[in-house]
């Protein structure tokens, strides 16, 4: 016989399932890099060997793409011809913030030559800092002025940070400085991860704070303690999954591990592998 207190009970406990199965199914099951790259300078030693060798190791290694600033071998159309066939995709060559006229379209020729999507800045400066504002202005102007001379090329122009960027000036960021004052549809940022926290930055809230302007992470773990040394990814402090997890929700694509002054790069890109490909977010 259904008591009153038996049926309340029942109607409770069916209650209390279906609201555990709908949370279930609002929370996506974990995610996963759906690739990831390196930039060539860890391996730069290794590449002037046997680079075919080296760069198949790499792809073993799990990785699918690679930023570099030039081709190996005898010309731009083998090494890509060779990287189709490992596996490896160019995505970003370097731009000097200071190019211009023949310089820069020798620049960026080679870039389109390789068939890569992005030119990067790597230093974003006529000076070595401290920055002031007067440094800012400069840079962003000249950053607009690249912008516009990639997008006419079929290139996304980024510029690259480090440490310097977030040490306050007078008037605020180095690094709020050029997000702020670039044109958003010409210039994006390659957000340094180890860069930004070694600067006092919080990576993720960077991320979250300019939302579609970083189509490439670098990818550097900080080792613990007050040196703040270069770590290999996975080896560091640095709290990946929860960076990941938003790069994705904004649909960042480019995964590039680094690590300067790297003893071992080959290593390190082994050790890089594994973990980014088993890292769940």
């Amino acid at each position: 016989m259904l008591t009153r207190r038996s049926f309340i009970l029942k109607s409770a406990a069916a209650t209390l399932a279906a609201a555990i199965a709908s949370d279930a199914l609002s929370f996506p099951a974990d995610n996963k890099l759906r690739k990831f790259g390196f930039i060539s300078g860890i391996i730069d030693k290794e590449l002037k060997g046997d680079w075919k060798a080296v760069l198949k190791k790499t792809v073993e290694f799990g990785f699918s793409e690679i930023e570099t600033g030039s081709y190996l071998g005898d010309s731009a159309q083998s090494f890509l011809s060779f990287c189709k066939e490992i596996g490896l995709t160019p995505i970003a060559g370097g731009l000097n913030i200071s190019s211009q006229g023949d310089e820069l379209t020798k620049s960026l020729n080679l870039i389109n030559e390789l068939k890569m999507k992005y030119s990067v800045v790597y230093w974003p400066w006529l000076t070595g800092g401290p920055f002031k504002a007067d440094d800012c202005k400069r840079s962003a102007e000249l950053l607009n002025s690249l912008g516009k001379a990639c997008k006419e090329e079929g290139l996304t122009l980024c510029w690259h940070n480090h440490d310097k960027e977030f040490i306050l000036m007078e008037t605020g960021l180095p690094f709020d400085f050029l997000m702020n004052n670039t044109d958003s549809s010409l210039v994006k940022c390659e957000l340094d991860i180890y860069w930004a926290k070694k600067g006092g930055a919080d990576p993720l809230e960077m991320l979250k704070k300019y939302p579609g302007r970083y189509p490439i992470l670098h990818v550097k773990d900080m080792a613990p303690g007050s040196t703040m040394d270069f770590e290999c990814p996975g080896n560091g402090i640095i709290d990946f999954p929860a960076l990941f997890k938003e790069a994705e929700k904004q649909s960042i694509r480019h995964y590039m591990v680094e690590r300067d002054n790297a003893p071992d790069g080959m290593a390190c890109l082994r050790s890089s592998g594994e973990y980014l490909h088993n890292l769940t977010f």
